[in-house]
């Protein structure tokens, strides 16, 4: 048996001594890893296109926003860590699906920001500028 197996064989050993598993899913896993520890060993290390780790309608969340480009939670997602993917926010929305104006902010920032402008009535304060100057 080869080493690469060995190493897969193992590793699923351990998995499958923490929590149930079925005969499909040992074998499954034993094949990927098989193939990905052969694949690292032999230098065959093309980077493949990972399919992101949550779905893209449920990443902006209460507390967080999940990049779906790295899978970290942020409050918010800036121009700034999305130009380290080569990115603008309208990319990122078409890339994954969003809408063009959706907010990448999480939803409990969003609303607080939201609560805060409402209170500030700023359109209102410009009708009466604008009304004073004419």
């Amino acid at each position: 048996m080869e080493d690469y197996l060995k190493e897969a064989l193992d590793i699923v050993k351990a998995q499958a001594s923490v929590r149930t598993m079925t005969e499909d899913e040992i074998t499954s896993m034993v094949q990927k890893l098989a193939h990905g520890i052969r694949r690292i060993g032999e230098g065959d290390l093309v980077e493949e296109k990972l399919a992101p780790t949550v779905d893209p309608k449920k990443a902006i969340r209460e507390k967080s926003i999940i990049n779906l480009e790295d899978g970290k939670p942020y409050k918010i997602l800036t121009k700034k860590n999305l130009i380290k993917f080569g990115l603008t926010p309208d990319e990122y929305r078409e890339k994954w699906g969003y809408k063009k104006g959706t907010p990448l902010i999480c939803k409990s920032l969003q609303r607080e920001r939201r609560k805060k402008m409402k209170e500030m009535q700023l359109w209102t304060k410009r009708k009466k500028k604008g009304t004073a100057k004419k």
